[in-house]
Parts: C-alpha cells; structure tokens; sequence
C-alpha cells in the first residue's frame, strides 16, 4: 500500500491510521501460521507517525515528537502516578475477585513480585514487546491532530475508536480479552489526562503503560484461571472505570477545553482537582 505525500499531507490523521493498520497488522498471519510470536507490531503506530510527520512537518515535526518522547523534567507526583496508579488498580481488581470467592494467591505467587520490575524495564528498552511503543504514535500525535478541532473530551472518542480496531487481531487471536473494549475507554481517558497534566509527556505515559502491562499483565492476572480469570477481568474494568469516571468529573471543566499550545506547564496534582 502506497501513499502519495499529497494524499498524506491533505489527510494526515486518515494516512496516520491506515499507516498504523499496515504496519501493526502485517505479523498477523504469520502468527496465525505459527512464524511469528507476536500478533501485531506494537510500534506500529510510532512509525506511522513519523512517516506522516515526515511528510507534512518535516524535521520541525519529527523534533517535536522527540522531545515528547524524552520529556522527563516533570513533577514527581505524574511519576508516582504513573508507576503507582496502576499497581493500585490491579491490587484493588485482584482484592475483588477473592471477595467474589476466588482462591487467595499462594505465596509463591506472590513472591514472583521482583520479576514486575524486569518485565517493565524490558517493555520500556524493547519497541514491539507490550504496548508500550503504541504510545507516541497514540498520545505523542494522534491527541494533538484529534484536538485541533475538538476539544479534549470529545477528541477522546475517535481515538478509542482507533485504538479498539487496532486491538482487533489480538482478540481475534485470543492475546487480548473483549472486555478490553470498555477497558480502553477508561485507558483512552487516564492516559490522555496523564500525558496532558505532565506537559504532553509521551514519557510518562508509556511509563504508566510499561507498569500496567507488567503488574497486571504478568504478575496478578496470571493468578486467576478459569471463571476467576473472567471475574478479575471485569473488576479490572470496573476499576479503571471508576478512577476514569472521578478524572472526568472532577477535570469537567478542563475536559471541555482546547489546547491552546503544543506543550502545557506541567500541573500538579492540587492544580488538577482545583481547575475544576
């Protein structure tokens, strides 16, 4: 599939989604064909935005995402929500499924928790593994062309909506769970907060994602089989949706707003709750 840089720079966000299908997709029927260990390239929307930054913004473009990606002069408070937030959430979920009559974890289950921080090391230096590359294509330039003519909260829905279809050969495959739909809804709208409170830091989400992929993902999901897996699932949805639900409504007023510069000053944590 070929895109002329005409087409390209008279629709950038349309090229920056087919570009991102290509390039994630393509390992999908090697999987299937069991020749490939993974059911779409993660980086695929990294790379579909810097071919379309190529093209319509050229190296003033290309600068800016960098400096999304290595923005890491933010308060301490965005990394203690990015690492902690979803060690919380998955805590929190896990504490419901044994509520619900879920055997408790074993204590060697739970003593594989030092392996959390390699897996999350490893998500963060190698693009492909996990999700977390997805994110400057997603937050680093996929939110600034949504917002150009939306406000926040409305920009949200179309990325969702993106996002979802991309997801579409991992649940065909059975790597992802169909409740992740509603997950990623409750995802779309942390992630976004975070990115814009940090100041547009690319960093700080991919962090937030590198965490969840790895203390969810690896250490507390796996403790569950069976229906009890399905039940955690759920109120790892819940979860996330309440916490998304409280950023929503308590940022009300912030969600409904534009924004004006392609970086913001980085908020605090008060800032946060008082904008409302």
């Amino acid at each position: 599939m070929h895109l002329p840089s005409s087409l390209i720079k008279r629709y950038p966000f349309t090229s920056f989604v087919l570009l991102t299908y290509l390039f994630s997709w393509w390992p999908s029927l090697l999987y299937l064909w069991g020749m490939s260990p993974i059911g779409v390239a993660a980086f695929g929307p990294f790379l579909a935005a810097l071919v379309v930054l190529a093209v319509t913004e050229g190296k003033p473009g290309l600068k800016t995402l960098l400096r999304r990606i290595v923005h890491w002069r933010v308060g301490w408070q965005w990394y203690l929500v990015a690492l902690g937030l979803p060690i919380v959430m998955a805590g929190i979920a896990s504490y419901l499924t044994v509520l619900l009559g879920a055997p408790v974890p074993t204590a060697a289950q739970l003593a594989a928790w030092p392996g959390v921080g390699v897996v999350f090391l490893m998500r963060m230096l190698i693009p492909g593994l996990g999700g977390t590359w997805e994110e400057p294509g997603w937050r680093g330039y996929a939110v600034h062309q949504l917002e150009k003519s939306r406000s926040r909260l409305a920009a949200l829905w179309p990325l969702w909506l993106v996002i979802v279809l991309w997801h579409v050969p991992l649940f065909l495959t059975g790597d992802a769970e169909w409740v992740d739909i509603l997950n990623m809804v409750a995802g779309v709208i942390i992630y976004n907060w975070l990115y814009h409170r940090s100041g547009n830091s690319v960093l700080l989400v991919m962090i937030i994602h590198s965490m969840n992929n790895a203390v969810s993902g690896e250490f507390f999901s796996p403790m569950f089989t069976g229906v009890y897996a399905v039940q955690q699932a759920w109120m790892r949805t819940l979860v996330w949706s309440v916490v998304a639900a409280i950023v929503l409504v308590v940022n009300w007023r912030w969600w409904t707003g534009r924004e004006e510069n392609s970086t913001v000053r980085p908020h605090t944590a008060l800032e946060s709750v008082a904008s409302n």
